[in-house]
């Protein structure tokens, strides 16, 4: 299963809390993937939110939110 295969050995993590240290390393690597990855992850997510409007589009319609809806065919006589 998960055993060393070819001389690799893999990371026993059954006491790593016992040994960790916050280093320089491991403090960039907290804020990285705990802080800055999420919060740029969020920012992304909101902007497109309020950028487009799928609700009730038409076909051929702009889904840019604050656009005017398509303009109905003119009826024919």
């Amino acid at each position: 299963m998960a055993g060393g295969h070819g001389g690799f050995e893999p990371v026993k993590r059954e006491n790593v809390y016992q040994h960790f240290k916050f280093t320089r390393k491991t403090t960039r690597q907290v804020f990285t993937w705990g802080f800055i990855v999420p919060a740029a992850i969020a920012l992304i997510s909101v902007t497109f939110d309020n950028k487009y409007d799928w609700a009730g589009k038409q076909k051929g319609s702009s889904l840019l939110r604050g656009t005017p809806a398509k303009p109905a065919p003119p009826a024919e006589e």
